[in-house]
């Protein structure tokens, strides 16, 4: 099955991309929402996503992997909702803000912006990959995904 692709949201000053590479890995916990849940439920173990710094930065600063599926969210005894294991994969060298993803003409349907109250949402194939380009940046080769 190919790795599908997501975009997770961070305020920087609760935990930000710095944070995760410092820590190494970490849990994504705290979604209240059905629709993000349902997005964090889907997710497989090496998916990719898009960390997002929300209301400071507004900005993709870089990519995360699935390196635990949906269990439990131990931040609450409510078994609606879950938690995921990520692991920082890369920086981006050029952070892609949301007024270039707004203003790009390339990414009419992202759902950034026509669901930007999400935390967790997912991301076409085709404009992963083109925010990667926007963002000068690869994934790195030999990273592990589901699809090898």
């Amino acid at each position: 099955m190919p790795v599908r692709h997501w975009l997770i949201k961070s305020e920087p000053f609760k935990y930000s991309w710095d944070t995760f590479v410092k820590d190494g890995k970490t849990f994504w916990d705290g979604v209240r929402n059905y629709e993000a849940r349902n997005n964090l439920s889907a997710m497989e173990k090496g998916d990719l996503a898009l960390y997002y710094h929300s209301n400071v930065g507004k900005e993709i600063v870089g990519i995360a992997r699935v390196i635990g599926e949906s269990y439990q969210d131990p931040t609450t005894e409510d078994e609606r909702w879950v938690a995921v294991d990520f692991e920082p994969v890369v920086p981006f060298k050029v952070p892609v803000t949301l007024a270039d993803i707004k203003a790009d003409p390339d990414l009419p349907d992202i759902m950034l912006v026509k669901r930007s109250r999400l935390s967790v949402i997912p991301v076409e194939k085709k404009d992963f990959q083109h925010i990667l380009k926007r963002g000068k940046t690869k994934v790195p080769r030999g990273q592990p995904t589901r699809s090898q």
